[in-house]
């Protein structure tokens, strides 16, 4: 299963160490894994899962992916591009109403060829299952990809991911304590979970929840529980999975998704300021900032070394520019 792959971006990433920042934090080494340079229409993290879903539709014979996300999702940006290298027709359900100018990741899904609906309230899939019924009365082969790529097949991108890193940390001599990154839709963290426990990885995984609202009546952390308990099946995986393997960590989450704070900023000032590295005001700068203030207060173990896993995303200062100069 975790060779049924299609093609699409640049891997592996580059994992880098961050020598200014590891000296602002001095009781810390700082390293980055930069799935942002992972190809395909600026890159970001879901090319990794794109992979197998886009692998999973031709083999099905699907013509056609309907996904859903917000207007300035990254998921779907990447998604209508990974239709575009395969010549698969693209839906986009996008919440909102349409704007009057296209912007950020909305502009690129648009160049990129995609048929966007505007959705209203509804911006995390309620609406799939309509369009997928009108599309296939109109003789399409239509193939489901989740919001956010958030499946088993999905999190397969990450277990893969995994794997690589495991490639990098031996070919560096480099043992990691920790990682940091964004969980909004669950996939991803799942995805590192099982690969961490599948390559007997001894880091501990800190998902810094981005969006504090669910997915229909299922907390994140259940929606992840879930993918973990279908994973250690498939995967044969010996360890038995609870809720504190699928928690995430809400202290940065309260203002709402895609508020941009004067902690994002700062994060995104920072990283570009000390790194030459762009992160996104949605998703990897909140999760930069809970990196940052577990830094600070040293509410992980000193001396440690610390990957942040940049999710990509960097579209969307396009579109917040004014939130972001304030």
């Amino acid at each position: 299963m975790l060779n049924n792959k299609y093609k699409l971006g640049f891997f592996p990433t580059p994992l880098e160490k961050m020598d200014n920042l590891s000296k602002v934090y001095p009781n810390y080494n700082l390293y980055i894994k930069r799935d942002d340079n992972s190809g395909l229409a600026s890159g970001g993290n879901k090319v990794r899962k794109l992979q197998f879903f886009i692998y999973k539709a031709l083999s099905k014979g699907c013509d056609t992916i309907i996904t859903a996300g917000a207007q300035q999702s990254n998921h779907c940006r990447q998604t209508a591009a990974a239709c575009a290298k395969a010549g698969l027709e693209c839906h986009l359900l996008l919440g909102g109403k349409e704007p009057k100018n296209y912007n950020g990741n909305l502009l690129l899904s648009y160049l990129l060829g995609a048929k966007i609906h505007f959705t209203g309230d509804n911006r995390k899939g309620e609406d799939i299952i309509k369009l997928k019924k009108d599309l296939e009365a109109q003789k399409r082969n239509v193939y489901e990809i989740p919001y956010g790529g958030s499946n088993l097949l999905g999190a397969y991108g990450f277990v893969d991911a995994v794997k690589e890193l495991k490639q990098q940390l031996s070919e560096n001599n480099l043992k990691i304590d920790y990682i940091f990154f964004a969980s909004s839709s669950g996939g991803t963290q799942a995805g590192l979970k099982l690969g961490v426990d599948l390559y007997d990885l001894d880091i501990k995984l800190i998902p810094i929840s981005i969006d504090k609202i669910g997915l229909g009546d299922k907390t994140l952390d259940d929606v992840v529980l879930e993918i973990l308990h279908q994973g250690q099946k498939e995967l044969s995986i010996q360890k038995m999975y609870s809720i504190k393997d699928a928690t995430l960590i809400r202290d940065y989450d309260k203002p709402g998704y895609g508020v941009i704070t004067q902690n994002e900023k700062m994060a995104i000032k920072q990283l570009a300021q000390s790194e030459g590295i762009l992160l996104d005001p949605v998703y990897s700068g909140r999760a930069f900032y809970g990196m940052i203030d577990h830094l600070k207060n040293n509410k992980i173990e000193k001396n440690s070394n610390v990957i942040f896993w940049h999710t990509g995303g960097l579209p969307a200062n396009f579109y917040y520019s004014e939130e972001l100069i304030k």
